[in-house]
């Protein structure tokens, strides 16, 4: 494979970065000598674009399907989409995952894309489909492998790499470091160059780690009394099962506490916008599965609950991950029932976090999240709703946040004592000649 080093300097300039980070910088090297590689490195050292520039390098400019990347969850493939087209190459990505019809997909794909990102469910759905033209696939990447397969998706990938005869490269991208890595058989990568770079130095704040012991009350009480206390900053709280987090939101709720909820099941569209209101500030507290625990686009976090321990040490080291980022400085609860004790894996000498000497806050957030059903696939834009919004609306800057436009809807952060009259005054009125559905996210 040829590599034209020219793409990689306009995509950076694209995204405005100065130069390379050493672990991209590998992997452009890496890539053009060695046909598998493992790449191991931790949330927010620069991973997507380590594996995302070599394959724009690689790519030519036949209108063919050339390269297919895996992640375990809809949220990662989406965030991989993004920031390729963020880098506006010219080259075009599809995003192909559960939670919607496939139908949408099949017609995307008859234009053969040259980059395929996807869940590996419906990518292996696409292949028995015949759907994808594997005869031009040369790269294949999975990203979090290891997740993918804690999740269960081992018989898709093992069927995708089947399929993908053609397949000269082979890229594993994960986030947990592992001493002996011992890579299932059906990657076909018996002898992988690994590149580790755990011990590459971000720019961190300080992490300072408590527990929480429900001595003589009930653990949600204490997890309640500690909401009040924290829950004015980004706080994602953890749970280990689905289950625990629809019981534990509907219960915060039942007490006004303003709470996301975050798990697998979830359809797509509640997902997108439980983290949009995550990320424009009009939610705060998210109770979430180790499915947020990385991979996903989310804002820093100041307070991470473990309001149930994980039973891995790799889980807890994940989510603590989401805090104490980008110079700022995060807290780390770990919440335990009376009987309880703290796993190995965890540090012994935590100190006890006292309730009582912190104040209680305000938990109403400035913005509410108001939903727009137009996106871009409506050739709606970011312009078109501020437009809306200031002349129909009657906002003023300060009363308008972040605007994220999807494929089909938009969500928008409005000042929360605006959010239901916006509503009720934008109900009837149309976005370049297309009448909008507008309501406020719950």
């Amino acid at each position: 494979m040829e590599f034209s080093t020219h793409r990689t300097q306009e995509a950076l300039n694209t995204l405005s970065f100065s130069e390379l980070k050493p672990i991209q910088t590998t992997m452009l090297d890496q890539f053009k000598t060695n046909d598998q590689l493992v790449l191991i490195a931790p949330t927010g050292s620069g991973k997507t674009l380590a594996f995302l520039l070599p394959i724009l390098e690689s790519l030519t400019n036949s209108e063919v399907t050339q390269a297919v990347i895996i992640a375990p969850a809809r949220e990662l493939a989406l965030q991989i989409e993004q920031v390729f087209k963020q880098m506006k190459t010219g080259f075009k990505i599809n995003c192909c995952y559960g939670g919607h019809p496939i139908r949408v997909e099949k017609n995307n794909l008859l234009n053969s894309p040259q980059v395929i990102v996807g869940t590996p469910g419906r990518i292996a759905d696409h292949l028995r489909r015949g759907t994808i033209d594997v005869r031009t696939i040369k790269t294949l990447v999975l990203d979090e492998f290891d997740k993918a397969i804690e999740l269960g998706f081992e018989k898709d990938i093992s069927a995708i790499i089947d399929e993908l005869y053609s397949v000269e490269k082979r890229v594993l991208v994960s986030a947990t470091q592992q001493e002996d890595l011992e890579l299932p058989s059906f990657t076909k990568m018996p002898d992988p160059e690994i590149l580790k770079f755990i011990g590459e130095k971000r720019n961190e704040g300080t992490l300072s780690q408590f527990y929480i012991r429900a001595e003589d009350s009930d653990k949600l009480e204490i997890l309640k009394d500690l909401v009040y206390r924290v829950g004015n900053e980004p706080t994602i709280i953890f749970c280990n099962h689905r289950e625990a987090v629809e019981r534990i939101g509907e219960l915060l709720k039942i007490n006004k506490i303003p709470v996301g909820i975050f798990h697998g099941t979830l359809k797509q569209e509640h997902r997108e916008r439980e983290l949009t209101k995550l990320r424009n500030g009009s939610t705060n507290i998210l109770i979430a599965t180790d499915l947020a625990a990385r991979g996903i686009d989310i804002p820093a976090i100041k307070n991470v609950i473990h309001y149930q321990i994980p039973l891995k040490e790799d889980a807890f080291i994940h989510r603590n991950g989401r805090t104490a980022r980008m110079d700022s400085d995060g807290n780390s609860f770990v919440m335990l029932k009376s009987d309880d004790y703290i796993p190995e894996f965890i540090s012994q000498d935590l100190p006890s976090f006292d309730l009582s000497k912190i104040k209680t806050v305000n938990l109403q957030t400035k913005y509410a999240t108001v939903y727009v059903g137009l996106g871009r696939k409506d050739k709606i834009n970011k312009v078109d709703i501020v437009g809306l919004f200031y002349k129909k609306g009657g906002l003023i800057k300060d009363e308008l946040g972040k605007i994220e436009v999807l494929d089909y809807c938009a969500f928008v952060a409005v000042d929360y004592a605006k959010a239901r009259q916006l509503v009720q005054d934008l109900k009837n009125e149309k976005i370049k000649k297309k009448t909008i559905k507008i309501s406020i996210a719950r």
